[in-house]
């Protein structure tokens, strides 16, 4: 009997480890560029994704700015990526993306003090309730409006460093997304409800935004040196839910810790559409496990809906 479950216990550990080395395994960014003389933003790079990102494009010989509203994780992150990489040129910048004005402030102070920019990595992510110091839902107001504003601050001086791209990590959940024009124009917010259930598909909906901005930004870059693309990370181990309520935590921490990745695993496609060299074609695409997804649902490619999604969020951000 006990031989019995120690076989079993054996099988049980081999297929799971079979698993994670085979279907849950996601591809390496394979490119062996340096990044010596250019500039790189990253939203959200004191955690996970984006600090796995940052330690890559410092390591490259970027000069980095991390991006992010809690200023002591950020200067800590920023020490750690110059004592394991060598490159001193690791930079906190205040943002927070739930603020337009501090959005505007971060534009603003990076335009004065950085002659460059070459890559814009839009990677902050969240999943909370509440509402941002403008008065909409947290979620979308991070995830897209934030991102958005600061992106179309930034377009200029993408534009005037010559070959340049913006990244914008979205996800597969987009696929459970939907644009809801009337609740966003009535309450500020891409649904309403903040239980766990209605901030996962606050989520998605907002990560259908992010693939529906690149791909309308895509389209108004057209003839300039600027690319852009969306992605999906892969299931990744973040701290993402990290405000989630204790049944949803509870829930999901077992299949969290089986079945998700770690950081360095989700940064992979981020870094892809970073750096690697001939995908300017697919500028506007949304990618997966380092490579263009060519059956993307074509709610994510509506371009009505694109449109007058650039359009509301130029509203909503007093530039139209």
């Amino acid at each position: 009997m006990i031989l019995e479950m120690l076989l079993f216990a054996a099988l049980l550990v081999g297929g799971y480890f079979l698993l994670h080395v085979t279907f849950l395994k996601l591809p390496r960014c394979k490119s062996a560029v340096k990044l010596h003389g250019k500039t790189a933003i990253i939203t959200g790079a004191n955690t996970g994704i984006g600090k796995t990102t940052a330690m890559d494009l410092a390591r490259r010989g970027a000069r980095v700015i991390l991006a992010c509203r809690d200023r002591q994780r950020a200067e800590a992150a920023a020490q750690e990526i110059i004592q394991e990489t060598g490159n001193s040129q690791v930079i906190f910048m205040q943002l927070d993306l739930a603020s337009l004005k501090s959005v505007r402030s971060f534009a603003e102070d990076f335009l004065r003090s950085e002659s460059r920019l070459d890559l814009l990595i839009n990677n902050a992510g969240l999943m909370n309730g509440g509402k941002t110091e403008d008065g909409f839902g947290m979620i979308f107001g991070v995830n897209h409006l934030g991102h958005f504003l600061l992106t179309v601050l930034l377009l200029e001086r993408l534009k005037a460093s010559g070959r340049s791209r913006v990244v914008t990590v979205a996800s597969k959940a987009y696929e459970m997304g939907k644009v809801d024009f009337n609740c966003l124009t009535t309450h500020k917010d891409v649904a309403l409800g903040d239980s766990d259930l209605q901030l996962f598909y606050k989520y998605c909906h907002s990560k259908l935004c992010n693939v529906l901005f690149t791909y309308e930004l895509a389209k108004r870059l057209q003839g300039s040196n600027v690319t852009c693309y969306s992605l999906h990370p892969g299931a990744i181990k973040t701290e993402i839910g990290r405000y989630a309520g204790f049944w949803w935590s509870l829930m999901m921490k077992p299949i969290i810790f089986l079945f998700f990745v770690d950081s360095e695993s989700g940064a992979q496609t981020t870094l892809h559409c970073a750096l690697e060299p001939g995908i300017e074609h697919a500028s506007g695409q949304y990618f997966s496990c380092c490579a263009p997804k060519l059956n993307i649902e074509s709610k994510a490619t509506d371009d009505a809906v694109a449109k007058k999604l650039w359009e509301l969020s130029e509203s909503f951000c007093g530039l139209a």
